[in-house]
């Protein structure tokens, strides 16, 4: 069904993994790519059986952005000059909202580097997991852009306005230690822990109450433009809401019996 991905089933179908698949260009993206992998979310997300999800990429590199190659075929960036617009409105803005508004967990697995749209690919999923030798670069202004991919909306809340500005200006590196001392990533490994302790966390998460957390990245993604006020009566609305799920009456059950939950994201 998909032509650009490679795609890995675990836990009984909880945990689907999408691993960006073309190695030879360190998994630049292309337009069927980004059309692939935005299918794959909305997908995984309406899937009821499916309770977490993981991008990654095959290979050395997890993602090295666009493919220039793919958008400006026999030189047609000076033919259309409205190209770049119609790749960032009808293919990255897609992928970017059906991520963030993904109603299971969609975790970053980065495998190497992650540049340019490649690394804002990682950054705008619910969390990032990241092997060593790793790097993350905007890039984009490497070649007279700005950073999209929801860069511009996600790097200044994940980093504040000055660093935001410093690495987006200047495109500079930053290894995967300095990116998790950033906020940018939530968890290092080297490269021989980076499987089984990124498996372990996906298996968690693939077992973790999945409704509440849909509901809690509800809430999150509301809190950028909410008040104080409102965001206290979002919170009393979805925790309402959360206290109606079958998940929360096993938790109850649980902590009362002494036990550990089995929960089945319902």
């Amino acid at each position: 069904m998909y032509t650009q991905l490679d795609i890995e089933t675990h836990f009984d179908g909880k945990l689907k993994i999408a691993y960006l698949n073309q190695p030879e260009t360190m998994n630049a993206l292309t337009k069927p790519s980004l059309s692939d992998l935005k299918d794959f979310i909305k997908e995984c997300s309406e899937d009821p059986a499916v309770r977490c999800v993981a991008i990654s990429g095959r290979g050395r590199a997890f993602c090295s952005g666009q493919n220039l190659d793919d958008a400006f075929v026999q030189g047609n960036v000076h033919h259309d000059n409205d190209i770049i617009r119609k790749i960032v409105v009808d293919y990255y803005n897609p992928l970017v909202t059906e991520i963030t508004r993904c109603k299971k967990p969609v975790v970053a697995l980065v495998n190497g580097p992650a540049v340019g749209a490649g690394a804002m690919l990682a950054l705008i999923c619910d969390f990032v997991l990241a092997v060593d030798k790793s790097y993350f670069a905007q890039a984009f202004s490497n070649i007279g852009l700005i950073p999209d991919t929801g860069g511009t909306y996600f790097l200044p809340k994940l980093l504040g306005r000055q660093l935001a500005n410093y690495l987006a200006f200047t495109g500079k590196r930053l290894s995967a230690e300095e990116s998790k001392s950033y906020g940018l990533v939530a968890e290092v490994f080297t490269e021989e822990e980076f499987a089984p302790k990124s498996m372990e966390i996906l298996e968690r998460m693939s077992n973790m109450p999945t409704a509440a957390i849909k509901l809690t990245k509800k809430a999150f993604a509301q809190s950028y433009s909410n008040t104080l006020k409102e965001q206290l009566e979002l919170e009393g609305d979805l925790q309402q809401e959360a206290a109606q799920t079958e998940d929360f009456i096993e938790g109850v059950n649980a902590f009362l019996q002494k036990r550990k939950p089995e929960y089945k994201g319902k």
